[in-house]
């Protein structure tokens, strides 16, 4: 089926919520947990039928790209379990400061993860990585003026996972690149990145501050 396109003004996702029957609790964890939701939605014969749907309740996350003066992104390797590989990512973070802005904790771990602040905070990308199944959402903001902090500023002691961070700047270009060419998988980097590239070519005109940002 097709039908004619709704013009960039009106490209936009809109919230909406169907009915509830009862909701039922699996698991719960230490940041996430496992619901099932049964929801009145359309039958194929016409009405309605409640059918059921597992939802993972997840806090949200955010992600930092710093980009410097010379239009290299700073990015980190980092091992995931789940996954099974080590992988080049953005600075990030889960939302588990209760009431802490998005743009906070993006500058909150921009310092504890890869020892640097930034001057300036704009939003780069606003994602849902698995809508299908978990309410995550994601946010990338796009950090310039960047300077190192004292290992004094940081005050962080990394642990587990990242107590073995390595870190790289990278061509904005380049890490486009390995983008595109399949060789970066971390959702967040792959947004992050294409949209900075995007933004980068025209000149970072369209890009918006970045509320409640120091």
């Amino acid at each position: 089926m097709s039908a004619a396109g709704p013009g960039a003004a009106a490209l936009a996702d809109s919230p909406e919520s169907w009915p509830v029957d009862r909701t039922s609790e699996v698991y719960r964890g230490a940041k996430t947990s496992t619901v099932v939701d049964w929801v009145r939605m359309p039958a194929a014969g016409g009405g309605h039928e409640t059918v059921p749907r597992e939802r993972l309740e997840h806090p949200g996350a955010v992600a930092a790209l710093a980009l410097d003066d010379h239009d290299r992104v700073l990015m980190i390797r980092q091992y995931r379990h789940a996954v099974r590989h080590r992988l080049w990512e953005l600075p990030a973070g889960v939302r588990d400061e209760e009431g802490e802005p998005p743009v906070r904790t993006a500058q909150r771990e921009l310092a504890e993860e890869a020892g640097y602040r930034a001057e300036r905070w704009y939003e780069l990308a606003d994602f849902f990585p698995s809508p299908g199944f978990s309410s995550e959402r994601i946010q990338v903001f796009l950090g310039r003026g960047l300077h190192a902090l004292d290992e004094a500023e940081v005050a962080f002691t990394r642990e587990h996972e990242e107590a073995d961070l390595a870190a790289a700047w990278v061509p904005l270009a380049e890490a486009e690149a390995a983008v595109l060419a399949g060789r970066v998988h971390n959702g967040a980097a792959v947004i992050g990145v294409l949209a900075a590239a995007a933004a980068a070519r025209a000149g970072f005109a369209d890009l918006r501050p970045a509320p409640d940002a120091d």
